[in-house]
């Protein structure tokens, strides 16, 4: 039994040394801990591959035996309706669009933050914790909770949390925010966790050989009419495809035209479903609108402002204006035009390490 002054904290953990090390450092500054990890995909039909993706039955067995090393209470949750439904639908419904999606954006929204959230309230927690490389502050002056850049600037995941609203955020702890990637290893070394050094995921969870063209086209079916026309700006025919759900904004490789010159992927005409391609300079953009947006650092955008952005996780801040515009969407104008400008991917606003808020690329301009 807890004593009634102390905090209980659930801890999603998804069997890496990050969300373990937030555990532990939790545990050691006298919060109560309960470990939780969401079982999210079946596996059984990817054999030794989905062994080796996030979230998978091996991540659930090393999170267990953290939580056995650290000696705290442990469950799994079965999310794979939810995850279906949120995650792997909107998945697959965007590249149908023309759209490139983030599921990690959605999987954090819509599962660890909602889904997560309630049933760590559901068990008198005080608070979630994850293992996010981002902080927590709380502004006085704004009478607001703020979200910040981690403190690693290479691991900084504050762009996948641009979708927090105040609510959540009051409930949540991002322990290993102000650490960089090393610290967080030593730390789990010196406490003799096993998966100290384990190797980081780089996929998709539910696809791990990271062919999503092959994951789409087996849940739609092969399907004639998804074939269509490659056109060039001028709607001229350059050749045929077989879907445009295999192509992204920027691509390059696979899109089967005989030219001198390379050609690249430009965007979609979804009513005569082509694909519209061109020149390595014709991906530049100026600017692009943004729809569906969350402000954390102030309740609401009424004027115009300067801020970085990032229209991509692995992306550089690049400088811009955002002005509000009629219906709630924002017109992102940068200041230097930025290249391969893709709907479907979220741009997030910053002013230094201050997350400003975020929204969805709907189109560039």
């Amino acid at each position: 039994m807890r004593d009634k002054c102390q905090k209980r904290v659930v801890v999603s953990m998804s069997g890496g040394v990050d969300s373990s090390v937030a555990a532990a450092l939790l545990k050691e500054r006298g919060y109560d801990v309960i470990g939780v990890s969401m079982q999210i995909w079946d596996y059984s039909s990817q054999g030794d591959e989905g062994l080796r993706s996030c979230c998978s039955p091996e991540d659930i067995y090393h999170a267990r035996a953290v939580a056995d090393k650290l000696e705290i209470p442990f469950y799994v949750l079965n999310l794979e309706d939810e995850f279906g439904k949120e995650v792997i639908d909107y998945f697959v419904s965007e590249y149908m669009d023309g759209r490139t999606p983030n599921p990690c954006i959605l999987c954090n929204q819509k599962l660890k933050f909602e889904v997560l959230l309630r049933k760590a309230l559901e068990l008198q927690a005080d608070y979630l914790a994850t293992g996010h490389y981002a902080r927590i502050s709380w502004d006085d002056s704004r009478g607001r909770y703020l979200l910040l850049k981690g403190v690693d600037a290479e691991k900084d995941q504050s762009y996948f949390l641009f979708t927090l609203k105040q609510k959540e955020i009051k409930r949540l702890v991002f322990p290993i925010g102000d650490f960089v990637k090393k610290e967080v290893r030593e730390i789990a070394a010196n406490l003799g966790l096993k998966v100290a050094y384990k190797k980081e995921s780089q996929e998709i969870c539910f696809i791990p050989d990271n062919d999503y063209r092959r994951f789409i086209t087996g849940r739609i079916g092969r399907d004639k009419s998804t074939r269509g026309n490659v056109i060039n700006k001028n709607g001229e025919v350059l050749g045929k495809h077989e879907g445009i759900h295999l192509f992204t904004i920027g691509q390059r490789k696979g899109l089967g035209i005989p030219a001198s010159h390379p050609y690249y992927v430009l965007g979609f005409d979804l009513k005569s479903n082509s694909v519209i391609v061109g020149r390595d300079e014709d991906l530049l953009c100026n600017g692009l609108i943004a729809e569906d947006l969350n402000w954390i650092l102030f309740p609401d955008l009424d004027s115009e402002i300067t801020a970085s952005c990032k229209i991509r996780y692995r992306y550089k801040d690049t400088e811009a204006t955002i002005i509000p515009q009629d219906g709630g969407n924002v017109l992102v104008r940068f200041k230097k035009p930025q290249k391969a400008i893709t709907p479907g991917q979220a741009v997030v606003f910053y002013d230094g390490d201050v997350v400003i808020g975020g929204g969805w690329i709907k189109e560039s301009i």
